[in-house]
């Protein structure tokens, strides 16, 4: 029943308010919290693998309750994927304006040692008493003498593709990742290095007026004792060499989606302006393709990867705001827009983007003429699609990032079938490992957007707090409640309830 009265719904919540007090006051003294035991050994440092967004937040939720943390990312900076973004959806917000607030936050706070372009080597012992062999690989840079100007990149004669700008854009064989990179220190690319490969240049040394270039640095193993540990180890994209039907990546003008994320940014190679790869002609016509490896069971992988639909969406409107005379084309299997103001954001593409939809899957691309020969179909009309697109951009599955595997052994904690690490209990333990002390944040468990890589990784730093609370023997910490609260509990919830309350 509804209730149009402000005053008849009051009276009703005050009624039930009285009968449930009469009944705590009846129903007689209940089980008490059982303290936990102080345990002055537990070390109360938490561990967190894994830079990106998820690391990021879980690190300064421990750290900002007073906890020491320990972040260890492989590369030379924190940021993750993330950091790589245009923008983001549904908002469109810059992701740099803001994820590097917190990146800052995490590189200056004093309760966090970061350790970027470092790798976990071993992990033994059990929760609250965890040995971790962590090695910090060979940056050739003295980082405490590095003030980080820049200078020796600028100076530097070598070129080669750079990984953060999926390959679309270069970098010098000395570099920092991104001019924002935390920390904003450089390593060098021992494989591409000039002296390293020949043994002469030094270009970079000449030029660094604070004597930081190290040559003979080599990698060296810290060890390290924590309590915790959170695993946020992130993902990759499904490699486009498995798609043989869509060129294998050897079709120049055909790239992922993160590539095409730094075709989009200010910062990124070409600056904002969307060029092809082949050519730098700005493409007039454009082919997006969801499900590029995922839901495809027979020949790639079975899962949905969960974000395609809505950053393809996001791709199509973002490149009619930059080409406007541009015609973006989208194919799906399915739209999957499960988020709050998703929806409407899809709706948005349609009814103002005039982004046209094509509901079915693309057999072939190939070249012809300079241009990416689409061959597709609309299932909704029945007909064959052939589009003769300058560019085309895939929608590349998630899957876990590169070393996942070897980490399940080191760390000896379970993976799923698909490779991501394993939740305790899909609905009731999602941010817990089955063995006692690991906790999981982001991606590396499973495909999902931002806010929910956020908010898991605030709830993995919240069981980490908790369990250093417990062991510190905090009045307000207390174990499980007995059986007998619980059933007291839930029949007051359920003698409680009032359909007139909807």
């Amino acid at each position: 029943m509804y209730l149009s009265g402000g005053g008849a719904r009051s009276e009703i919540v005050k009624n039930k308010a009285i009968s449930m007090s009469t009944r705590e006051k009846n129903k007689g003294p209940t089980v008490k919290d059982i303290e936990t035991p102080v345990d002055p050994t537990v070390v109360t440092r938490a561990l967190v693998i894994g830079g990106g967004i998820a690391g990021i937040q879980a690190a300064l939720d421990i750290a900002n309750s007073g906890y020491e943390v320990i972040l260890v990312e492989r590369e030379p900076s924190i940021g993750g994927h993330m950091i790589q973004l245009s923008e983001t959806f549904p908002t469109l917000d810059c992701s740099q304006c803001i994820l590097t607030p917190k990146m800052v936050e995490t590189g200056q706070h004093s309760n966090i040692h970061l350790m970027t372009y470092s790798e976990i080597e071993e992990v033994h012992g059990e929760v609250g008493h965890f040995k971790v062999k962590i090695r910090r690989k060979a940056a050739y840079i003295d980082w405490d003498k590095c003030t980080g100007c820049g200078v020796c990149s600028e100076k530097c004669p070598k070129k080669v593709p750079a990984e953060f700008e999926r390959f679309v854009g270069v970098r010098k064989a000395i570099y920092t990742p991104f001019p924002q990179a935390v920390p904003n220190k450089p390593v060098i690319d021992h494989a591409n290095c000039i002296f390293f490969q020949k043994g002469k240049c030094k270009t970079c040394e000449k030029f660094c007026d604070a004597g930081a270039l190290c040559w003979e640095q080599e990698d060296t193993i810290i060890e390290e004792e924590v309590g915790a540990i959170v695993v946020a180890t992130g993902f990759d994209l499904y490699p486009m060499v498995n798609l043989g039907e869509y060129g294998g990546g050897q079709i120049k003008d055909v790239i992922d989606g993160l590539a095409f994320e730094r075709l989009l940014s200010a910062s990124g190679p070409t600056s904002g302006v969307v060029k092809r790869p082949s050519d730098g002609m700005e493409p007039k016509e454009v082919v997006f393709i969801q499900c590029s490896g995922s839901r495809d069971p027979e020949k790639n992988l079975p899962y949905c990867s969960k974000i395609c639909c809505m950053y393809t969406t996001k791709h199509a409107m973002l490149y009619k705001h930059r080409v406007h005379d541009g015609q973006p084309y989208v194919f799906y299997i399915d739209v999957r827009t499960a988020g709050k103001g998703y929806e409407e954001f899809y709706q948005r593409a349609v009814d103002e983007e005039d982004v046209i939809f094509f509901r079915g899957k693309v057999s072939r691309l190939f070249e012809e003429d300079g241009k990416v020969m689409v061959w597709g179909a609309d299932t909704l009309t029945g007909k064959k699609i052939e589009i003769a697109a300058d560019l085309v951009v895939l929608a590349m599955a998630m899957v876990p990032s590169e070393g996942t595997v070897e980490l399940f052994e080191k760390l000896n904690i379970p993976g799923d079938a698909e490779g991501f690490f394993s939740e305790a209990h899909t609905k009731m333990r999602p941010f817990e490992s089955s063995v006692p002390g690991y906790f999981l944040a982001g991606c590396g468990q499973g495909p999902k957007d931002i806010p929910e890589a956020v908010a898991q990784a605030s709830g993995a730093a919240s069981k980490v707090i908790i369990l250093f609370a417990r062991a510190q023997g905090n009045p307000k910490s207390k174990t499980q409640k007995s059986e007998a609260e619980i059933q007291n509990r839930d029949s007051d919830v359920d003698d409680s309830r009032d359909n007139s309350l909807g």
